[in-house]
């Protein structure tokens, strides 16, 4: 007997490895919810903490737009200061002599100085500053799609492979059932001294259920695992008892599978990374501009007001002398201001410059591997459906085979190891066929996420 055979038949056990969840709770169930694919990706998708950080990266990203724009403001500096003075009166300004500041001649003042600058032009400073952080925010926005588009995808893998789980311990409860008929049949042949029976034959037929017993207890911790690790990308409690589409079946799903071709037109028109290399070469492309404008100057109109007073001491009304402790003065004027520097601007300029050309290599990359990754979920899923076909007729022979085998035994014309071997076979190709309609379902969901599919659109 080949236990190899009965491995595949629990091909659902083999998600433990990929399934990083933990244990599901052992209380007794108070939440019962009957959830479609659709419906489980919807709350998924509304619990994820990842899209709550992508809206964050987004809001972040207008923060940094919003700052660009208020460049375009004038912006105010004011200085007040508040101190002591020394008093002074009109008729000393000419006095020759002068005596030593003593405290009892010292007044206070208070100041205040303002100046006001609106930017006029700044060859690009401000307006590539603002294209870069609203390609920026697309960018971001396209970064939360793929995630929500990666979400969907996981749900989906957890969603088929509970499906898978679930028949395969129904396969193995049915074998398992016609087991212990057939060894009800031997007993009693065996009472009866029927010749075509030995107490081998029990032996071998307790041995075989013992072995399926082991591959049911293994089928249900797959089961269970499958089902935490759903629960848990859901975000719903411990001891949520999810139903999963009511009474579907793991099958190949409804639907015309498009051309290769078609599958990669989407994907360059909606796969969010393709869209988020766009976005970043013009955002990259602005802020090299950006960082050269530092080449040049700022054009801006610049207002000044300067007061100060202090008490005990005489204004002095003379265009050609101001008083830093008694004074009101103001103006307007055009002005330029440059920070020339040697090799600061250029090596920013080189650095943005990089990014940008590093940004080009992505998307050659991009352009090369995403039809190469969608031909591969292609090529699989042309292979599962064909798998399916082939191992739908040869579980249906190997069912009519075992039925012939329990009913030959029954009437003791036939050998107990027609029946393991029917089962066997039986068991390995229908785990075989639910294995192929899984793979078709899950090729078919990565061809979906590889095309840029909408999560909630596809209906796949």
């Amino acid at each position: 007997m080949k236990t190899s055979f009965f491995a595949i038949v629990l091909v659902a056990t083999a998600l433990v490895a990929t399934l990083s969840v933990s244990q599901a709770s052992e209380e007794p169930p108070r939440n019962n919810l009957t959830l479609s694919l659709d419906d489980c990706i919807r709350i998924a998708l509304k619990s994820a903490p990842e899209l709550g950080e992508a809206q964050a990266d987004i809001e972040l990203t207008a923060s940094k737009l919003a700052e660009a724009k208020s460049y375009r403001f004038p912006q105010l500096n004011v200085t007040t200061l508040f101190g002591p003075a020394p008093q002074a009166r009109a008729q000393d300004f000419l006095a020759t002599d002068r005596d030593t500041i003593r405290l009892n001649t010292l007044t206070w003042f208070t100041s205040a100085d303002a100046t006001l600058i609106q930017p006029l032009y700044t060859f690009g400073k401000i307006s590539e500053n603002m294209k870069a952080a609203t390609h920026g925010i697309e960018v971001d926005r396209s970064r939360k799609v793929q995630r929500a588009n990666e979400i969907a995808l996981k749900v989906k893998e957890y969603y088929f492979g509970l499906m898978l789980a679930r028949e395969s311990k129904e396969l193995i409860l049915e074998v398992q059932d016609d087991l212990d008929k057939a060894r009800t049949t031997a007993k009693k042949l065996l009472d009866q001294g029927s010749a075509s029976v030995d107490e081998t034959d029990i032996y071998k037929l307790d041995a075989f259920s013992g072995e399926v017993a082991k591959y049911l207890e293994e089928a249900q911790k797959g089961e269970r695992l499958a089902l935490a690790a759903l629960r848990t990308r859901l975000g719903l409690p411990g001891d949520a008892v999810i139903e999963i589409g009511g009474s579907e079946r793991l099958t190949l799903g409804g639907g015309v599978v498009p051309e290769y071709d078609t599958f990669v037109e989407k994907a360059r028109a909606r796969r969010p990374e393709f869209r988020q290399i766009a976005e970043g070469l013009k955002a990259r492309s602005a802020l090299v501009e950006a960082a050269r404008a530092n080449y040049y100057p700022d054009i801006f109109l610049g207002g000044l007001f300067s007061w100060a007073y202090a008490e005990d001491r005489d204004r002095i009304n003379n265009p050609y002398i101001t008083d830093p402790f008694k004074h009101a003065i103001g103006g307007i004027a055009l002005g330029a201001r440059w920070k020339l520097d040697f090799g600061i601007t250029g090596a920013k300029v080189a650095g943005e410059q990089a990014q940008y050309n590093r940004l080009l290599s992505t998307k050659e990359f991009a352009d090369a591997n995403i039809p190469l990754e969608i031909r591969k979920y292609y090529l699989e899923l042309l292979e599962a459906e064909h798998s399916a076909a082939d191992t739908l007729k040869a579980y249906t022979n190997a069912k009519k085979w075992a039925v012939a085998a329990l009913a030959n035994f029954d009437f003791g014309i036939g050998p107990a190891k027609e029946i393991f071997d029917a089962l066997q076979a039986y068991a390995r190709m229908r785990a075989a066929y639910f294995q192929s309609l899984y793979n078709y379902r899950i090729a078919r969901a990565n061809l979906d996420y590889a095309s840029g599919e909408q999560p909630l659109e596809s209906g796949k």
